[in-house]
């Protein structure tokens, strides 16, 4: 694998079968391909109709998947459509087709209905479904069919997130001969919140099929064992995970173990450095009638970011008079998310009531309290709101990661500004000079919104270069390659 991994090989069209006709030594499995189908618009400029996907895992891997023999296992996003297998800017593409159907239990469902909630504590309730289990269950049976056609022998996988945790097991039965690794996103939860989830076992079996299975913080590794240990009786030491076979013998080890993912840390730095974007940051202020003080969200309009409570907190400020409209703005981004599923359609209701409210209360004619943004944004454009926001207010209940934590960090290239960081983000691990707060405590977070507001230069620099230290020091590409080189050489790496 590790030769396979840096040898460049040749992708000219002439020297490249296709990648239908082809077997891979290594492949990555997601629930969405790493790239878009191209706008009609954007279709004049490409000349088969698509485009790489912005995100960090397709920053993390595209590099990889372009020098290695390796081809990206997901869907497309559109559903009731088959595709052959493509390929796209130096990355082999094998599509999985999704139905209507599928979408609407495996993905809005059972993935996100019953999983998400229950792995992020249960902050809304899960709803279990065995209609959505099923499908579910014929959904990863698909993911994992479409490896096994086109690995080839002794290939290495790379599973990610809570959407495919069957597919570990289901290609460990087909094809032991696979080096298989796995990675959850987002939290995984204690065993007394994930033994409500009726198919546990059945996950559990479905994970310990990976070699590797890698969380974002040594407190979701150490949950996970505690459940392989209770719900299917694994003999757990330390990291290591002994799973048993039919007749009880040991058939392989797995072990979990954290890797905490992270950011293009150059990408962001180089933007926040370019003078048209230094410009933008400047009009954005501007427009916003150069307030002393403008403050961030940056979230997915979801129930887990806490957006609600950063909002009122940010209410009681000014009607306690610590804030006023004049000197201190609110922008909040809230990009669209799941809007066909019910709970997120109340929540962006909610919340748009809750801006409505205070910006009535609040607003003049001249200032605006809350500017609230539901749409989604290229990076340039986030760049320049980190570069215009004094203070970063990432609240969220409970976040796998968040990387809106690090990218603002990324773009503070002079050491200024102030983030107000949840303890329930794993960031929080690894930004330890943020200024960290519980969510839920609405004082608390009060009380600390304000030293954001009056942080001294030098205490903000002292953190802020602390902070740019380590991002730098783990950027993504160090969170790939780690994970990468733990599950080719089988032996345990530092959680640090």
């Amino acid at each position: 694998m590790q030769e396979t991994a840096s040898e460049k090989i040749d992708t000219t069209p002439e020297n490249r079968q296709s990648a239908e006709a082809r077997k891979f030594d290594f492949m990555v499995v997601s629930n969405r391909l790493p790239v878009d189908r191209c706008s009609s618009d954007d279709a004049e400029n490409d000349d088969d109709g698509w485009r790489r996907s912005p995100g960090g895992l397709v920053t993390a891997l595209a590099p990889l998947m372009m020098k290695a023999d390796g081809a990206w296992v997901g869907w497309h996003g559109a559903p009731d459509e088959s595709l052959e297998p493509f390929s796209h800017d130096g990355i082999d593409i094998v599509p999985v087709a999704l139905s209507t159907d599928d979408v609407e239990l495996y993905y809005e469902g059972f993935s996100n209905a019953t999983l998400w909630p229950l792995y992020h504590d249960v902050v809304a309730p899960p709803e279990f479904h065995r209609a959505w289990w099923d499908s579910y269950r014929r959904v990863n049976r698909r993911f994992a069919d479409a490896v096994i056609e086109h690995a080839a022998l002794d290939a290495t996988i790379w599973v990610q997130d809570y959407q495919l945790q069957l597919v570990p097991n289901m290609l460990r039965q087909s094809r032991p001969d696979l080096r298989i690794g796995f990675f959850n996103h987002i939290p995984f939860p204690a065993p007394e919140i994930f033994a409500q989830l009726p198919w546990r076992r059945a996950i559990i079996e479905g994970l310990l099929g990976a070699d590797l299975i890698g969380f974002q913080r040594p407190s979701d590794a150490a949950n996970f064992m505690r459940s392989a240990r209770r719900f299917v009786g694994a003999s757990v030491k330390q990291q290591q995970i002994q799973v048993k076979g039919p007749e009880g013998e040991v058939s392989h080890v797995a072990r979990a173990q954290a890797f905490p993912i992270s950011i293009a840390v150059d990408q962001i730095s180089e933007l926040a450095q370019r003078p048209d974007i230094i410009e933008r940051a400047r009009q954005i202020r501007q427009d916003l009638g150069n307030p002393k003080t403008i403050l961030l969200g940056v979230d997915r309009l979801d129930y887990t970011k806490g957006i609600g409570h950063r909002l009122k907190a940010f209410e009681e400020l000014l009607k306690e008079g610590r804030l006023t409209v004049e000197d201190a703005t609110l922008i909040q981004v809230a990009s669209p998310s799941r809007e066909r599923v019910q709970q997120y359609r109340l929540l962006r209701e909610e919340i748009e009531g809750t801006v409505g409210h205070i910006n009535g209360s609040y607003d003049t004619i001249q200032n605006t309290a809350v500017r609230y943004l539901h749409h989604n944004y290229p990076i340039e454009e986030m760049v320049a709101m980190y570069l215009a926001a004094d203070v970063m207010l990432v609240t969220a209940l409970r976040d796998g990661m968040n990387l809106v934590a690090k990218e603002y960090v990324a773009a503070r290239t002079n050491d200024t500004g102030a983030l107000v960081l949840s303890e329930f983000t794993g960031a929080a691990d690894q930004l330890k000079q943020a200024l960290l707060i519980n969510p839920h405590d609405i004082d608390g977070l009060k009380g600390t919104i304000m030293r954001a507001v009056h942080l001294p230069a030098n205490e903000s620099r002292r953190r802020m270069r602390s902070m740019r230290k380590e991002i730098l020091e783990h950027d993504v590409d160090h969170w790939s390659a780690g994970f990468l080189a733990a599950l080719a050489e089988g032996e345990l790496g530092d959680d640090s």
